[in-house]
């Protein structure tokens, strides 16, 4: 017995029109479910557009999990947020510029929110210490992005605005 598309949509974690962040892409919005038939398997997607770059991702429903895709964090969690930012007492490695890039890589990668404010708040304040490679200014700045389109969207507030406030707590650094 198959079920309808209703019923399957209705056991999904995500219905159409609700922001999911995709990991090192960032918030997208659910444009669709579509059933796709894959080498005779039909399979249900999230199709996701990416809000920041437009790009539009396929998501198998039953591989959420697996790729990491997540809900927006709530109000609670955006303290905590700020509190990673604002940390002080952190000892940033001295290893070359290329290990740290594939660390700090990793860490956006997973998705995490707490993670990927991790990276902005040590690149920045590594930039205040000495100058960044290319690929940690890129890094820096993919962080940032991915920050604060998550936390805009989070608090409803404009980018601008939250752009800014990231900014005073690293002016104190």
């Amino acid at each position: 017995m198959s079920k309808t598309e209703s019923e399957i949509n209705k056991d999904l974690p995500f219905k159409v029109g609700d922001k999911a962040v995709y990991p090192a892409h960032g918030v997208g919005e659910v444009k669709s479910i579509e059933v796709k038939e894959i080498m005779g398997a039909k399979q249900t997607f999230y199709i996701l557009q990416i809000l920041d770059s437009g790009m539009k991702i396929m998501v198998p429903t039953n591989n959420v999990h697996a790729v990491g895709l997540r809900e927006v964090i709530s109000d609670d969690e955006v303290e905590g947020v700020y509190e990673i930012l604002k940390q002080r007492d952190i000892t940033i490695d001295n290893q070359t510029w290329n290990r740290r890039y594939r660390e700090y890589m990793d860490k956006i990668k997973t998705g995490s929110v707490y993670e990927i404010a991790e990276v902005l708040r040590d690149l920045s304040l590594l930039k205040f210490k000495k100058e960044l490679s290319f690929g940690e200014r890129k890094m820096l700045d993919t962080a940032k992005t991915l920050l604060i389109k998550e936390l805009s969207i989070c608090e409803g507030r404009e980018e601008n605005e939250v752009e800014g406030d990231i900014g005073l707590i690293f002016k104190a650094a």
